[in-house]
């Protein structure tokens, strides 16, 4: 299991250990293959202006949902750690649970159920009934990642603001990604952890 202490740190560094970590909600879920950093300083981050209705779970305790409605459209959920910071969770690998995806999903593709954070949601049900809701608790059962997993970065996607960060965080070689990564020759893991940053 994770513990609360795993986010009460920076995004940036919980977004690379969640990826490899496994999110079930009421037991439907996956591997989680694809995750963004947001911090408070961070012009594209929804905290960046202070506390407001819709944004308050990012200013609460770490360990909880910050769940918010994108374009009148699509859930999209981030676990939020340090004060105003957050992970959105852009994709996962499903492996439990896959004939509720689909029926939510109306497509029976495995790799398009969860390839992008409104899919994801729609999959595993998430909606703003989660918002400010504990990870640590049901409906959420999240466990990190079993072993070592090659991570690769780039640029976070769909946003207008600081477009340069290499926050977008994924599982190399994985075939549930939202979006690839732009190919780069990669070499062993750095011994400072440090992910390998696509261009």
């Amino acid at each position: 299991m994770i513990h609360a202490d795993f986010f009460d740190r920076s995004a940036f560094d919980a977004a690379r250990d969640l990826v490899g970590a496994s999110l079930l909600v009421d037991g439907i879920g996956g591997v989680i293959v694809e995750t963004e950093a947001y911090e408070p300083d961070d012009a594209a981050s929804h905290s960046f202006r202070g506390p407001t209705p819709r944004n308050r779970a990012m200013f609460g305790p770490p360990a909880h949902a910050y769940v918010y409605r994108s374009y009148g459209m699509h859930w999209c959920m981030n676990m939020v750690c340090r004060p105003g910071s957050a992970v959105l969770v852009r994709a996962l690998q499903p492996t439990a649970g896959l004939q509720a995806m689909v029926d939510r999903r109306g497509l029976d593709n495995p790799r398009l159920l969860c390839a992008g954070p409104g899919r994801l949601c729609q999959a595993l049900g998430i909606d703003a009934g989660h918002d400010g809701l504990s990870l640590l608790a049901a409906p959420f059962h999240l466990t990190a990642a079993q072993s070592p997993v090659d991570i690769v970065a780039g640029p976070r996607i769909g946003i207008t603001k600081a477009i340069d960060h290499p926050w977008r965080f994924g599982l190399a070689g994985s075939h549930y990604l939202s979006r690839s990564f732009a190919a780069k020759k990669r070499g062993p893991m750095p011994a400072s952890g440090e992910p390998h940053v696509e261009d």
